[in-house]
Protein backbone atom coordinates (compact mmCIF):
# COMPACT_ATOMS: atom_id res chain seq x y z
CA UNK A 1 0.00 0.00 0.00
CA UNK A 2 1.38 3.08 -0.90
CA UNK A 3 2.86 5.09 2.08
CA UNK A 4 0.76 8.61 3.16
CA UNK A 5 2.62 11.96 1.73
CA UNK A 6 3.29 14.67 4.41
CA UNK A 7 1.06 17.63 3.33
CA UNK A 8 3.75 20.32 1.64
CA UNK A 9 6.66 18.54 2.51
CA UNK A 10 8.85 15.42 1.21
CA UNK A 11 7.89 12.17 2.14
CA UNK A 12 8.57 11.62 6.02
CA UNK A 13 7.12 9.90 8.92
CA UNK A 14 8.49 12.01 11.10
CA UNK A 15 11.59 14.28 12.35
CA UNK A 16 13.27 12.87 15.13
CA UNK A 17 12.63 10.45 17.77
CA UNK A 18 14.15 9.60 20.78
CA UNK A 19 18.26 9.51 20.44
CA UNK A 20 20.39 6.45 21.03
CA UNK A 21 23.19 5.77 23.87
CA UNK A 22 26.20 4.62 22.53
CA UNK A 23 26.51 2.43 20.12
CA UNK A 24 26.03 -1.29 21.48
CA UNK A 25 28.52 -3.76 21.15
CA UNK A 26 27.46 -6.26 17.62
CA UNK A 27 25.34 -9.20 19.30
CA UNK A 28 26.88 -12.80 18.42
CA UNK A 29 23.99 -14.10 17.15
CA UNK A 30 20.65 -12.09 15.15
CA UNK A 31 17.56 -12.55 16.85
CA UNK A 32 14.97 -15.30 16.26
CA UNK A 33 12.87 -14.58 13.43
CA UNK A 34 8.81 -15.72 13.79
CA UNK A 35 9.00 -19.60 12.65
CA UNK A 36 11.01 -18.81 9.45
CA UNK A 37 7.98 -16.93 8.14
CA UNK A 38 9.86 -13.71 8.36
CA UNK A 39 9.91 -11.80 4.96
CA UNK A 40 12.59 -10.37 3.71
CA UNK A 41 13.06 -6.51 3.32
CA UNK A 42 15.49 -4.32 1.35
CA UNK A 43 17.10 -1.02 3.19
CA UNK A 44 18.66 1.24 1.35
CA UNK A 45 22.17 2.02 2.91
CA UNK A 46 23.29 4.58 0.88
CA UNK A 47 21.99 6.44 -2.18
CA UNK A 48 24.20 8.24 -4.88
CA UNK A 49 27.52 7.71 -2.83
CA UNK A 50 30.58 8.50 -4.49
CA UNK A 51 32.53 5.79 -2.84
CA UNK A 52 31.71 3.01 0.37
CA UNK A 53 33.93 0.86 2.87
CA UNK A 54 32.89 -2.66 3.32
CA UNK A 55 34.15 -5.80 4.68
CA UNK A 56 32.74 -8.36 7.42
CA UNK A 57 33.83 -10.18 10.15
CA UNK A 58 33.98 -13.45 8.44
CA UNK A 59 34.96 -14.35 4.74
CA UNK A 60 32.26 -12.56 2.22
CA UNK A 61 32.05 -14.40 -0.84
CA UNK A 62 31.91 -11.68 -3.86
CA UNK A 63 29.14 -12.63 -6.54
CA UNK A 64 27.75 -11.09 -9.53
CA UNK A 65 23.72 -10.40 -8.81
CA UNK A 66 22.66 -13.34 -11.07
CA UNK A 67 24.93 -16.04 -8.45
CA UNK A 68 28.18 -16.06 -10.56
CA UNK A 69 31.27 -16.18 -8.19
CA UNK A 70 34.09 -13.10 -8.77
CA UNK A 71 35.98 -13.39 -5.75
CA UNK A 72 36.35 -13.66 -2.01
CA UNK A 73 37.27 -10.95 1.31
CA UNK A 74 38.91 -12.12 3.66
CA UNK A 75 37.67 -11.96 7.45
CA UNK A 76 38.33 -8.32 8.98
CA UNK A 77 39.87 -6.79 5.80
CA UNK A 78 38.11 -3.11 4.28
CA UNK A 79 38.08 -2.83 0.40
CA UNK A 80 37.12 0.59 -1.01
CA UNK A 81 33.91 0.67 -3.57
CA UNK A 82 34.47 3.04 -6.10
CA UNK A 83 32.79 3.99 -9.35
CA UNK A 84 34.67 3.42 -12.93
CA UNK A 85 32.09 4.56 -16.20
CA UNK A 86 28.72 2.28 -15.85
CA UNK A 87 30.35 -0.12 -13.59
CA UNK A 88 31.53 -0.58 -10.18
CA UNK A 89 35.36 -1.40 -8.63
CA UNK A 90 36.23 -2.91 -5.28
CA UNK A 91 39.78 -2.01 -4.32
CA UNK A 92 42.32 -3.03 -1.17
CA UNK A 93 46.10 -1.82 -1.49
CA UNK A 94 46.97 -3.84 -5.14
CA UNK A 95 44.10 -5.82 -5.34
CA UNK A 96 40.72 -5.37 -7.73
CA UNK A 97 37.66 -7.29 -7.96
CA UNK A 98 35.55 -5.85 -10.94
CA UNK A 99 34.77 -4.21 -12.66
CA UNK A 100 31.21 -5.01 -12.51
CA UNK A 101 27.45 -3.30 -13.26
CA UNK A 102 26.08 -4.85 -9.76
CA UNK A 103 28.19 -7.04 -6.74
CA UNK A 104 26.34 -9.33 -4.48
CA UNK A 105 28.43 -9.44 -0.95
CA UNK A 106 27.30 -12.28 1.46
CA UNK A 107 28.80 -13.85 4.31
CA UNK A 108 30.36 -17.42 3.51
CA UNK A 109 28.66 -19.31 6.51
CA UNK A 110 25.75 -16.74 6.07
CA UNK A 111 25.51 -15.77 9.94
CA UNK A 112 28.64 -13.10 9.49
CA UNK A 113 28.61 -9.65 9.41
CA UNK A 114 28.82 -7.32 6.83
CA UNK A 115 30.21 -4.17 7.23
CA UNK A 116 29.68 -0.98 5.69
CA UNK A 117 31.36 2.60 6.66
CA UNK A 118 32.38 1.20 9.77
CA UNK A 119 28.98 -0.10 10.99
CA UNK A 120 27.78 -3.74 10.76
CA UNK A 121 24.69 -5.57 9.68
CA UNK A 122 22.99 -9.02 9.54
CA UNK A 123 22.13 -10.51 6.25
CA UNK A 124 23.66 -9.38 2.38
CA UNK A 125 24.76 -6.30 0.39
CA UNK A 126 24.02 -5.31 -3.22
CA UNK A 127 25.73 -2.48 -4.89
CA UNK A 128 24.98 -0.96 -7.97
CA UNK A 129 25.56 1.86 -10.04
CA UNK A 130 22.79 4.58 -10.75
CA UNK A 131 23.30 8.31 -12.49
CA UNK A 132 23.86 9.56 -8.72
CA UNK A 133 26.41 7.30 -7.57
CA UNK A 134 26.66 3.54 -5.86
CA UNK A 135 23.30 2.38 -4.33
CA UNK A 136 24.08 -0.11 -1.31
CA UNK A 137 20.82 -2.09 -0.16
CA UNK A 138 20.67 -4.56 2.70
CA UNK A 139 18.59 -7.89 2.49
CA UNK A 140 17.32 -9.37 5.44
CA UNK A 141 14.43 -11.03 7.36
CA UNK A 142 11.90 -8.47 8.52
CA UNK A 143 12.44 -9.58 12.34
CA UNK A 144 16.16 -9.21 11.57
CA UNK A 145 15.82 -6.01 10.46
CA UNK A 146 13.39 -4.34 13.74
CA UNK A 147 16.11 -4.45 16.90
CA UNK A 148 18.18 -2.30 14.54
CA UNK A 149 15.62 0.16 14.48
CA UNK A 150 13.96 -0.22 17.80
CA UNK A 151 17.56 0.28 19.21
CA UNK A 152 18.07 3.51 16.96
CA UNK A 153 14.83 5.20 17.86
CA UNK A 154 14.35 4.51 21.26
CA UNK A 155 18.00 3.81 22.64
CA UNK A 156 18.70 1.53 25.62
CA UNK A 157 16.31 1.68 27.72
CA UNK A 158 15.93 0.37 31.61
CA UNK A 159 13.48 -2.75 32.31
CA UNK A 160 10.95 -0.45 33.36
CA UNK A 161 10.73 0.40 29.92
CA UNK A 162 10.16 -2.81 28.41
CA UNK A 163 6.46 -2.42 27.03
CA UNK A 164 7.70 0.64 25.49
CA UNK A 165 10.01 -1.12 23.94
CA UNK A 166 7.50 -3.84 22.93
CA UNK A 167 4.92 -0.68 21.87
CA UNK A 168 7.76 0.28 19.52
CA UNK A 169 8.30 -3.32 18.07
CA UNK A 170 4.75 -3.58 17.46
CA UNK A 171 4.47 -0.09 15.74
CA UNK A 172 7.86 -0.41 13.65
CA UNK A 173 6.70 -3.95 12.09
CA UNK A 174 3.08 -2.23 11.28
CA UNK A 175 5.13 0.51 9.48
CA UNK A 176 7.02 -2.14 7.84
CA UNK A 177 4.74 -4.33 6.17
CA UNK A 178 2.25 -1.52 5.34
CA UNK A 179 5.42 0.53 3.31
CA UNK A 180 7.26 -2.75 1.87
CA UNK A 181 7.99 -1.76 -1.79
CA UNK A 182 7.94 1.89 -1.16
CA UNK A 183 10.90 2.91 -3.07
CA UNK A 184 10.63 -0.19 -5.67
CA UNK A 185 11.68 2.08 -8.06
CA UNK A 186 15.00 2.57 -6.44
CA UNK A 187 15.97 -1.25 -5.88
CA UNK A 188 14.87 -1.44 -2.11
CA UNK A 189 11.96 -0.73 0.25
CA UNK A 190 13.29 1.67 3.12
CA UNK A 191 15.69 4.05 3.42
CA UNK A 192 17.65 3.77 6.56
CA UNK A 193 16.88 7.61 7.92
CA UNK A 194 14.34 9.87 8.81
CA UNK A 195 12.73 9.02 5.26
CA UNK A 196 11.52 5.97 7.13
CA UNK A 197 12.26 4.47 9.96
CA UNK A 198 16.15 5.12 11.53
CA UNK A 199 18.08 1.28 11.44
CA UNK A 200 21.37 1.27 12.33
CA UNK A 201 21.59 -2.27 11.97
CA UNK A 202 23.78 -4.23 14.49
CA UNK A 203 25.29 -1.08 15.94
CA UNK A 204 21.87 0.18 16.68
CA UNK A 205 20.82 -3.38 18.51
CA UNK A 206 20.63 -3.67 22.12
CA UNK A 207 19.34 -6.30 24.41
CA UNK A 208 16.22 -4.48 25.04
CA UNK A 209 15.40 -4.03 21.48
CA UNK A 210 16.05 -7.45 20.86
CA UNK A 211 14.09 -9.00 23.42
CA UNK A 212 10.88 -6.40 22.59
CA UNK A 213 11.10 -7.78 18.81
CA UNK A 214 11.58 -11.50 19.72
CA UNK A 215 8.29 -10.94 22.11
CA UNK A 216 6.14 -9.25 19.82
CA UNK A 217 7.40 -11.38 16.69
CA UNK A 218 4.94 -11.51 14.00
CA UNK A 219 2.36 -8.86 15.97
CA UNK A 220 1.39 -5.73 13.89
CA UNK A 221 -1.58 -3.04 14.18
CA UNK A 222 -4.41 -3.35 12.03
CA UNK A 223 -7.50 -1.37 11.09
CA UNK A 224 -9.94 -3.32 9.18
CA UNK A 225 -7.75 -6.19 8.82
CA UNK A 226 -5.21 -4.18 7.39
CA UNK A 227 -1.80 -3.00 8.21
CA UNK A 228 -2.61 0.86 9.68
CA UNK A 229 -0.32 4.08 8.69
CA UNK A 230 1.84 3.43 11.80
CA UNK A 231 3.13 7.10 12.18
CA UNK A 232 5.06 7.69 15.36
CA UNK A 233 7.30 10.78 16.69
CA UNK A 234 9.38 11.85 19.68
CA UNK A 235 7.70 13.78 22.29
CA UNK A 236 3.55 15.05 21.64
CA UNK A 237 4.21 17.85 24.26
CA UNK A 238 0.24 16.56 26.09
CA UNK A 239 -1.90 16.24 23.03
CA UNK A 240 -1.29 14.34 19.96
CA UNK A 241 -2.17 15.94 15.80
CA UNK A 242 -5.10 15.09 13.63
CA UNK A 243 -3.69 12.80 10.82
CA UNK A 244 -5.08 15.05 8.48
CA UNK A 245 -3.36 18.59 9.35
CA UNK A 246 0.15 16.80 8.78
CA UNK A 247 -0.94 14.29 5.84
CA UNK A 248 -2.74 13.72 3.08
CA UNK A 249 -4.91 10.82 3.03
CA UNK A 250 -4.76 10.71 6.75
CA UNK A 251 -8.40 11.46 7.83
CA UNK A 252 -8.94 7.84 9.26
CA UNK A 253 -10.34 7.20 12.65
CA UNK A 254 -7.54 6.09 14.22
CA UNK A 255 -5.39 9.15 13.41
CA UNK A 256 -7.24 11.59 15.24
CA UNK A 257 -6.01 13.80 17.84
CA UNK A 258 -6.01 12.48 21.39
CA UNK A 259 -4.94 13.38 24.85
CA UNK A 260 -1.59 12.38 26.19
CA UNK A 261 -2.76 13.45 29.75
CA UNK A 262 -2.01 11.29 33.46
CA UNK A 263 -4.65 11.02 35.93
CA UNK A 264 -3.25 13.71 37.72
CA UNK A 265 -3.30 16.11 34.90
CA UNK A 266 0.49 15.91 33.42
CA UNK A 267 1.41 14.67 30.36
CA UNK A 268 2.97 11.12 30.17
CA UNK A 269 5.80 12.66 27.49
CA UNK A 270 6.87 15.21 30.08
CA UNK A 271 9.84 13.70 31.15
CA UNK A 272 11.27 13.54 27.60
CA UNK A 273 14.44 16.01 27.35
CA UNK A 274 11.99 17.57 24.13
CA UNK A 275 9.06 18.59 26.31
CA UNK A 276 9.59 22.34 26.70
CA UNK A 277 12.43 23.79 24.80
CA UNK A 278 12.78 27.84 23.52
CA UNK A 279 14.76 28.46 20.09
CA UNK A 280 16.01 32.13 19.68
CA UNK A 281 16.68 33.96 16.23
CA UNK A 282 18.54 37.21 16.03
CA UNK A 283 17.14 39.45 13.37
CA UNK A 284 19.51 38.47 10.70
CA UNK A 285 19.75 34.75 11.65
CA UNK A 286 15.93 34.70 10.77
CA UNK A 287 15.92 36.95 7.76
CA UNK A 288 18.65 34.75 6.66
CA UNK A 289 16.16 31.77 7.58
CA UNK A 290 13.53 33.16 5.80
CA UNK A 291 15.62 33.71 2.63
CA UNK A 292 16.69 30.32 2.01
CA UNK A 293 14.13 28.40 3.19
CA UNK A 294 10.39 30.35 2.43
CA UNK A 295 11.31 30.50 -1.08
CA UNK A 296 10.58 26.72 -2.10
CA UNK A 297 7.65 26.68 0.90
CA UNK A 298 5.90 29.79 -0.07
CA UNK A 299 6.42 29.75 -3.96
CA UNK A 300 8.35 33.11 -3.37
CA UNK A 301 12.00 34.95 -4.70
CA UNK A 302 14.75 35.07 -2.00
CA UNK A 303 14.81 38.93 -2.49
CA UNK A 304 11.32 39.44 -1.19
CA UNK A 305 13.19 39.02 2.19
CA UNK A 306 14.22 42.37 2.85
CA UNK A 307 13.45 43.05 5.92
CA UNK A 308 10.85 41.08 8.22
CA UNK A 309 8.12 43.49 9.30
CA UNK A 310 6.32 40.80 11.75
CA UNK A 311 5.66 37.08 12.06
CA UNK A 312 2.84 35.69 13.65
CA UNK A 313 0.44 32.92 13.82
CA UNK A 314 -3.04 33.85 12.17
CA UNK A 315 -4.58 30.09 12.88
CA UNK A 316 -4.22 27.16 15.10
CA UNK A 317 -5.14 23.42 14.98
CA UNK A 318 -7.33 22.27 17.39
CA UNK A 319 -4.26 20.86 19.51
CA UNK A 320 -2.97 23.76 19.25
CA UNK A 321 -0.37 23.70 17.01
CA UNK A 322 0.30 25.88 14.09
CA UNK A 323 -1.80 25.67 10.98
CA UNK A 324 -0.67 28.88 9.38
CA UNK A 325 1.98 31.11 10.20
CA UNK A 326 2.21 34.93 8.78
CA UNK A 327 5.08 36.30 7.84
CA UNK A 328 4.88 40.32 6.88
CA UNK A 329 7.31 41.60 4.07
CA UNK A 330 7.65 44.93 2.44
CA UNK A 331 5.74 44.29 -0.28
CA UNK A 332 2.70 42.27 1.95
CA UNK A 333 2.40 39.06 3.96
CA UNK A 334 3.24 35.47 2.89
CA UNK A 335 1.48 32.50 4.30
CA UNK A 336 3.29 28.97 5.94
CA UNK A 337 1.11 26.27 5.85
CA UNK A 338 1.49 24.18 9.13
CA UNK A 339 3.69 21.52 7.84
CA UNK A 340 6.26 23.54 6.10
CA UNK A 341 6.69 25.73 9.26
CA UNK A 342 9.12 23.92 10.68
CA UNK A 343 11.60 23.67 7.20
CA UNK A 344 11.23 27.28 7.50
CA UNK A 345 12.35 28.20 10.53
CA UNK A 346 15.31 26.38 10.73
CA UNK A 347 18.62 27.05 13.18
CA UNK A 348 21.70 28.27 11.46
CA UNK A 349 23.45 24.65 11.47
CA UNK A 350 19.94 23.69 9.28
CA UNK A 351 17.94 21.69 11.94
CA UNK A 352 14.24 22.21 11.72
CA UNK A 353 12.04 23.44 14.25
CA UNK A 354 11.42 21.12 16.42
CA UNK A 355 7.38 21.30 16.53
CA UNK A 356 4.74 23.68 15.32
CA UNK A 357 3.27 23.51 19.15
CA UNK A 358 4.56 27.01 19.62
CA UNK A 359 4.30 30.29 21.04
CA UNK A 360 6.31 33.54 19.36
CA UNK A 361 7.51 36.40 21.43
CA UNK A 362 8.51 39.31 18.25
CA UNK A 363 10.47 42.22 19.42
CA UNK A 364 10.71 44.76 16.73
CA UNK A 365 12.64 48.16 16.02
CA UNK A 366 12.69 50.15 13.19
CA UNK A 367 9.89 48.71 10.93
CA UNK A 368 11.26 45.10 11.62
CA UNK A 369 11.78 41.99 14.10
CA UNK A 370 14.72 42.41 15.31
CA UNK A 371 14.99 39.15 17.71
CA UNK A 372 12.31 36.51 17.54
CA UNK A 373 11.64 33.51 20.89
CA UNK A 374 10.33 30.47 20.22
CA UNK A 375 8.56 28.84 23.20
CA UNK A 376 7.82 25.18 22.33
CA UNK A 377 6.57 21.70 23.59
CA UNK A 378 6.97 18.47 22.25
CA UNK A 379 9.14 17.22 19.22
CA UNK A 380 8.31 15.74 16.05
CA UNK A 381 5.09 16.23 13.33
CA UNK A 382 2.44 14.89 16.67
CA UNK A 383 0.75 12.25 14.59
CA UNK A 384 0.02 8.74 16.20
CA UNK A 385 2.48 7.32 18.24
CA UNK A 386 4.15 9.31 20.97
CA UNK A 387 7.48 7.11 21.79
CA UNK A 388 7.92 9.71 25.05
CA UNK A 389 4.32 9.08 26.14
CA UNK A 390 4.65 5.37 25.67
CA UNK A 391 7.31 5.73 28.10
CA UNK A 392 5.68 7.57 31.05
CA UNK A 393 2.79 5.10 30.18
CA UNK A 394 5.07 1.90 30.48
CA UNK A 395 6.58 3.33 33.78
CA UNK A 396 2.68 4.33 34.87
CA UNK A 397 1.95 0.09 34.09
CA UNK A 398 0.59 0.05 30.70
CA UNK A 399 1.45 -2.99 28.72
CA UNK A 400 1.98 -2.90 25.43
CA UNK A 401 -1.44 -3.17 23.95
CA UNK A 402 -2.89 -0.93 25.86
CA UNK A 403 0.00 1.93 24.96
CA UNK A 404 -0.80 1.34 21.37
CA UNK A 405 -4.65 1.56 21.89
CA UNK A 406 -4.17 4.91 23.58
CA UNK A 407 -2.45 6.60 20.36
CA UNK A 408 -4.07 4.44 17.57
CA UNK A 409 -7.85 4.41 18.76
CA UNK A 410 -10.24 1.65 17.48
CA UNK A 411 -7.44 -0.75 16.18
CA UNK A 412 -6.19 -3.99 16.97
CA UNK A 413 -3.17 -6.15 17.49
CA UNK A 414 -2.85 -9.10 15.23
CA UNK A 415 -0.38 -11.40 14.20
CA UNK A 416 0.81 -11.18 10.45
CA UNK A 417 2.57 -14.54 9.76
Amino acid sequence: MAALIAVGALSCIRADTIRPGPEAVPAAAPPAAAGGNSPLVRVGLAVGAASLRVGGDEALDVATTRGAPLAAIRPSEEWIVRRRGPDLLLESGASRIGPASALLLQSRTGGGLLRVNGRNYRGTLTLSVTDSGITAVNELPLEDYLPGVVGAEMGSRPPGDREALEAQAIVSRTYALRNRGRWASQGFDYQAGVSDQVYAGVSGENPGAVDAVRQTAGLIVTWNGQPIDAFFFSTCGGRTELGSEVFRGANVAYLHSVSDLAPDGSAYCSISPRFHWRQEFSGQSLRDALRRYLPAAAGIRAERVSRVRDIRVTARTASGRVRTLAVDLPDGAVNIPGPAVRRVLRDPSGDILRSTLITLHATRAGGQVTRLEVDGAGAGHGVGFCQWGAVGRARAGQQHAEIIAAYFPGTRIERAY
